[in-house]
């Protein structure tokens, strides 16, 4: 890909190449559309074809509107992530509704349903997590959340005090704090593993420190949220080059 299209690629962030996946960046959905089917012409050229079905527009909306045919994409206007982890858990709800005929279903083994939980549900609650700093309230809600799922289909509320690690224990789920910290330490080693010229490591989204800070704690950072977790997991940054290593150290298995 990135020889095929080496004639027509800009700068970063405005183009930008995720294995076979492409992202095209402009200040309005025309001069997206331009760029696309400037793309569409190259590839088809070269024998390639554009997938129409999984093209997908997202817009940073500021206004208090909605426009068709588009996604949110989530800022915050204070740096934190509240906004992103209540959207991300209300996407996780929405996939449960979507499969509650087999979650609800009391002939489908719970092992099963842990399973497609797994594979459905949780990487929808933690889709972009990788990149959020770790905090205990966002954790608990995440947390709550899951339980409440687990413990439906399960057929338990709190009042029959079945501890949730039993809970776990039957559907086969780890818990989903371990599992976002799995994400974060992932997404670590791949930047550490980047080569220097990568747009994550040549400061293209670097960090703005000479601002005057306000009252208070200051905020937590993605950087000190990584460095918890390798003291708190007892992992040395050294085997971080190693992936094999790496992934078998950050591995959190299901019960």
């Amino acid at each position: 890909m990135d020889e095929v299209t080496r004639d027509i690629q800009g700068e970063i962030p405005w183009y930008m190449l995720f294995a076979d996946d492409v992202v095209l960046v402009d200040e309005s959905r025309a001069g997206v559309n331009r760029k696309l089917e400037l793309w569409r012409r190259t590839l088809e050229s070269k024998g390639f074809r554009l997938s129409r079905t999984k093209t997908e527009y997202m817009m940073c909306d500021f206004s208090a509107t909605r426009h068709e045919g588009g996604r949110r994409l989530v800022l915050q206007k204070d740096g934190d992530i509240d906004e992103d982890v209540r959207h991300r858990i209300s996407a996780g709800w929405l996939k449960w509704r979507q499969a509650s005929g087999i979650l609800c279903d009391k002939r489908v083994p719970q092992k099963l349903k842990g399973k497609f939980y797994r594979t459905a549900i949780r990487p929808a609650m933690l889709n972009g997590a990788e990149c959020w700093p770790k905090k205990r309230r966002h954790v608990q809600q995440l947390s709550v959340a899951e339980m409440r799922m687990l413990r439906w289909f399960c057929v338990h509320t709190r009042r029959d005090r079945v501890r949730n690690e039993v809970i776990r224990d039957r559907v086969g789920v780890a818990p989903i704090e371990e599992k976002l910290t799995q994400h974060r330490l992932r997404w670590f080693g791949h930047v550490q593993r980047k080569p220097p010229e990568a747009p994550v490591c040549n400061g293209v989204l670097e960090r703005v420190d000479n601002v005057n800070r306000g009252r208070g704690r200051p905020k937590l950072t993605w950087d000190e949220s990584v460095k918890r977790d390798l003291k708190d997991w007892n992992i040395s940054k050294e085997i971080v080059l190693n992936r094999s290593a790496w992934r078998l150290a950050i591995n959190v298995p299901e019960p």
